[in-house]
């Protein structure tokens, strides 16, 4: 089954070195790996489409979902997430720290005081809403996506003990 790794770690200095070992990863779990390094697009739109492509060859996507540049997931991974659920596409992810938005809101912020019990409005610093369902990311990539803590290898072996339902 194919399995494309969506996720910030394509910036990593180590990035050729991180896609060796994940890859190896996938092999050892019983999928055949798809990563964003595996083509050589080097143009915005060159790339774009050939990830795009990727997603389409894949039945799985599997989604790093930690914090990237502030404390929600990294954009290009949010969408190629969304991406793969509307073309009906297996969709999950994982977090190093499994916590819930308010939590890791308040910890981006520096704030220590209680926090709200699900459900109960909360804001930010600016008095922005903050999605407070008790989900560790935003609703829309937190309800397709079954979410697991820990790393890429704890998320294959999620999907071998418990496959998820598709998009």
């Amino acid at each position: 089954m194919k399995i494309y790794l969506a996720g910030p770690d394509v910036f990593r200095p180590d990035a050729a070195e991180w896609a060796e070992s994940a890859r190896a990863l996938c092999r050892h779990h019983g999928f055949e790996p798809l990563l964003p390094l595996d083509h050589a697009e080097t143009t915005a739109a060159g790339i774009f489409q050939a990830n795009l492509e990727l997603i389409r060859k894949a039945q799985i996507v599997v989604a790093n979902l930690d914090p990237f540049r502030g404390p929600e997931p990294d954009p290009g991974t949010a969408f190629e997430l969304g991406y793969a659920h509307a073309l009906g596409k297996k969709v999950c992810g994982y977090v190093s720290r499994l916590e819930s938005s308010v939590q890791r809101v308040a910890r981006a912020e520096g704030r220590e005081e209680p926090l709200p019990d699900v459900g109960v409005a909360t804001h930010d610093r600016n008095g922005l809403a903050i999605e407070n369902f008790g989900l560790p990311c935003n609703l829309m990539l937190a309800v397709p996506a079954p979410i697991v803590e820990g790393g890429l290898e704890a998320c294959l072996q999620s999907l071998r003990q418990r496959p998820v339902a598709p998009g």
